[in-house]
């Protein structure tokens, strides 16, 4: 596949996604260690795993397969989580885009239901739709984890159905173990009344603050 996935800067009111590097290391350290009872089948690198999750994030955009990025609130200018494209598919052309992932994705719990995740999925859903021209993007969780499987059915993907061992679980004391996951998607046809929705949702976070 010649198709390499490259993430330029996003920005948004909230939420700035900006190419994941070692500058970010301290920010997410900090973010990565506030309460993490949100984290159950989620994989979040502790304080002193930062460094090496950055350095394995980058040596997978080296393959040209994850676009990784580190989520920074536009309010503190600190990175509070992270998020990926990832797993490009190419069905027609080799040097176009069909269908991408969005993954890879955690926020520290201050971060959390504070629109942070609604702008940022209008950030990568955008890019993707408009900017590559796909024709899909999925999202996939756990199919025990109610509260991702709530927040990506609140961004307007839908529910495809769980395939049954699909990857390794990354839930405390499982180790060796695989999961079930539960797989999400936005279809180009979708998109424009997902963007609809994603914009209001932000506008509410928007004038909230206010």
């Amino acid at each position: 596949m010649s198709f390499q996935l490259e993430g330029p800067v996003l920005a948004g009111e909230l939420v700035r996604l900006e190419p994941l590097d070692h500058g970010h290391t301290a920010d997410l350290a900090v973010a990565a260690e506030e309460q993490r009872g949100t984290y159950a089948y989620t994989w979040v690198p502790r304080a002193h795993e930062v460094e090496d999750y950055v350095d394995a994030q980058l040596a997978r955009a080296a393959t040209g397969r994850l676009a990784p990025y580190a989520q920074v609130s536009v309010a503190t200018g600190r990175a509070v989580g992270a998020t990926s494209f990832w797993e490009p598919r190419c069905w027609r052309s080799d040097d176009r885009l069909d269908a991408v992932e969005v993954g890879f994705t955690w926020l520290a719990a201050s971060a959390q239901g504070t629109g942070i995740n609604a702008e940022a999925k209008l950030l990568l859903f955008r890019h993707a739709f408009e900017g590559w021209g796909v024709s899909r993007v999925d999202l996939k969780t756990d199919a025990r984890n109610a509260r991702s499987r709530a927040a990506i059915e609140s961004v307007g993907a839908r529910f495809e159905g769980v395939l049954r061992n699909w990857s390794r679980s990354w839930a405390p004391g499982e180790d060796g173990l695989l999961r079930d996951s539960a797989i999400f998607s936005v279809t180009a046809e979708e998109w424009p009344g997902c963007r609809g929705r994603l914009e209001e949702r932000v506008a509410g976070f928007l004038a909230g603050r206010g």
